[in-house]
C-alpha cells in the first residue's frame, strides 16, 4: 500500500505549486459518465462510500458515521455546487486536515506532471497539526519566486490578499494563492511573533530536482548532493549524481534533504535502494492494522560514508528517506528536526471530474517509529535562529554547502571521522 500496484498514494501536504499523485481505479464510474448529471446525491455518497471503506481511523473521529450518511442523503440537491457543499460538511467531521473534496478545477490544478514546468510562486502548504492546524509553509521551493522573496519553513500564513486564513482549508488556499505567471499575490506571514507582508509575482516554474558537486572538506574529496524534491525524475537524477560522483572517487557523501517538502512515495523508495543493500524502507499500516514494507533490493550504487542533512522544512518523503538511512544504521543526519508528516493520502477522481484526498494509512520508520507531528530528530543537532537561516538561504546562498554553513560543517565533520575510525559504518558520537 505504500506504492500500490494499481495506483495511487500520496504523500506530503497540499502543494501549491506541486502535488504528488498517482491514481487508483474506483472500481466505480470513470470521471465524466452521465451518472452524476442524474443525481447529485450519487457523488455525496460516493464520497460517503470512499470514507467509509478506507479511511485510517475507524472510529470516524468518534462520529457515528452511518448517521451521518442517513443525514446527508435525506437532503434534496438540486445542483452540484448544494452537493459540494454537502461533502465538505461531512469531511470536516472527520477533523483531519488532509482528508479533503476538490471541486473540478481544484481537481485538475491538483494534477500537474511534477516533473514538468509549473506555474505559481513555489511553495507547499499545509495545516500544521502541531500549531492549532494554522495554514502553514512546509517549505518554500529553491529558486522559485516565493524562495527568492523569503519565505520560510514553518511561516504561518496569515492573510492571503487581505483576507484571513482563520478557518481556511488548504483548497481554498491554494485557489487564491494560485494564478497566472506574471500577476502578483499578497501574503502576510507570522514568523517568530512578528507579522511580515510579502508581494510575490507568480510565474512559471521548472524544476530540477537534484544538484550536486565535489567539496573538499576535512573528509577529503567529498560528494555533495542537494535533492530538492521527490519527482518523477528524482530518482533517475539521483542515480546519475551517484555515478558521476563515484568516478570522481569522493571519500563519501553528504546528502541535502534541507527544505524538501517531499512529493512522490515511490521516489523516496527508489532513491533509499541506491544507498541500501539491505533493511527496511518504510511500512505502512492502515485501519485493519495491516502492514505493508518496502525494503531495499541489494542493489545499492555506494556503500562509501554518508551523512544527511535535514531541517524542519524536510518532510513526508524526506522523512521516509532519512528514516530508513537513520534506522539502518547507513546514515547519520544532522540539523535540526524534520517536519512531521507521516500519513498517507490516497487520491480519487469522482464521477463529475472533481475529486477528493482521503488519509489511509500512517507511515512508520524501519524501527516502528510513528514520527507524525513530532518528526525526525537528527543524531547531530544544529539549529539556526530565523536569521540565520534568512541569511544562508536567502541572501548569502553561495555559502550553502561550504564550511560557512553550520549545519554542512558539521556534517562533514561527522563524515570525517566516520571515514576514519568505521569506514563505511557509523562513527560513534
Amino acid at each position: 500500500m505504500v506504492i500500490t500496484r494499481n495506483g495511487l498514494v500520496l504523500v506530503g501536504a497540499t502543494a501549491v505549486t506541486l502535488s504528488t499523485i498517482a491514481f487508483t481505479s474506483l472500481g466505480m464510474h470513470s470521471p465524466g459518465q452521465a451518472l452524476f448529471k442524474e443525481s447529485p446525491k450519487e457523488l455525496v455518497d460516493e464520497v460517503w462510500q470512499i470514507i467509509d471503506r478506507q479511511y485510517v481511523d475507524g472510529t470516524f473521529n468518534q462520529v457515528d458515521w452511518q448517521a451521518v450518511r442517513k443525514e446527508y442523503l435525506s437532503k434534496s440537491y438540486t445542483s452540484k455546487q448544494e452537493a459540494y457543499k454537502s461533502i465538505r460538511e461531512m469531511l470536516k467531521k472527520l477533523d483531519d486536515p488532509y482528508t479533503r473534496f476538490m471541486d473540478p478545477e481544484e481537481f485538475k490544478s491538483l494534477q500537474v506532471d511534477t516533473s514538468g514546468e509549473l506555474t505559481g510562486i513555489g511553495i507547499q502548504i499545509g495545516l500544521d497539526e502541531k500549531n492549532g492546524k494554522k495554514l502553514t509553509v512546509i517549505a518554500p521551493i529553491e529558486d522559485t519566486p516565493a524562495f527568492k522573496a523569503g519565505l520560510l519553513a514553518k511561516d504561518v500564513i496569515l492573510k492571503i490578499n487581505g483576507k484571513s486564513t482563520e478557518g481556511m482549508d488548504t483548497n481554498q488556499a491554494v485557489a487564491l494563492i494560485r494564478g497566472e505567471a506574471g500577476t502578483t499575490v499578497n501574503l502576510t506571514i507570522l514568523r517568530s511573533s512578528q507579522q511580515k507582508d510579502f508581494t510575490i509575482t507568480r510565474a512559471k516554474i521548472e524544476i530540477h530536482p537534484v544538484e550536486y558537486s565535489q567539496r573538499q572538506t576535512p573528509a577529503g574529496n567529498t560528494g555533495y548532493i542537494r535533492l530538492k524534491q521527490f519527482s518523477a525524475n528524482s530518482g533517475k537524477e539521483m542515480k546519475n549524481a551517484i555515478t558521476n560522483l563515484e568516478k570522481k572517487q569522493v571519500t563519501g557523501y553528504i546528502l541535502d534533504l534541507r527544505n524538501n517538502p517531499g512529493g512522490l512515495l515511490f521516489s523516496s523508495v527508489e532513491i533509499a535502494q541506491m544507498w541500501m543493500d539491505k533493511g527496511i524502507i518504510v511500512s505502512t499500516k492502515d485501519r485493519q492494522g495491516e502492514v505493508e514494507r518496502e525494503t531495499a533490493k541489494g542493489r545499492a550504487l555506494t556503500k562509501k560514508p554518508l551523512v544527511v542533512l535535514v531541517d524542519k522544512g524536510s518532510a513526508s518523503a524526506s522523512e521516509i528517506l532519512s528514516g530508513a538511512l537513520q534506522d539502518n544504521k547507513r546514515a547519520y543526519l544532522v540539523g535540526s528536526r524534520t517536519f512531521g508528516k507521516g500519513l498517507v493520502q490516497s487520491v480519487r477522481p469522482l464521477d463529475d471530474g472533481s475529486g477528493m484526498a482521503v488519509t489511509i494509512a500512517k507511515y512508520f520508520t524501519p524501527l516502528n517509529r510513528d514520527i507524525n507531528k513530532h518528526g525526525i530528530d537528527p543524531d547531530f543537532k544544529v539549529d539556526l535562529t530565523d536569521a540565520q537561516r534568512q541569511d544562508l538561504w536567502l541572501h548569502e546562498r553561495g555559502k550553502i554547502g561550504t564550511q560557512a554553513d553550520p549545519q554542512f560543517a558539521k556534517a562533514a565533520e561527522v563524515l570525517h571521522k566516520e571515514i576514519a575510525t568505521k569506514g563505511n559504518t557509523r562513527a560513534e558520537k
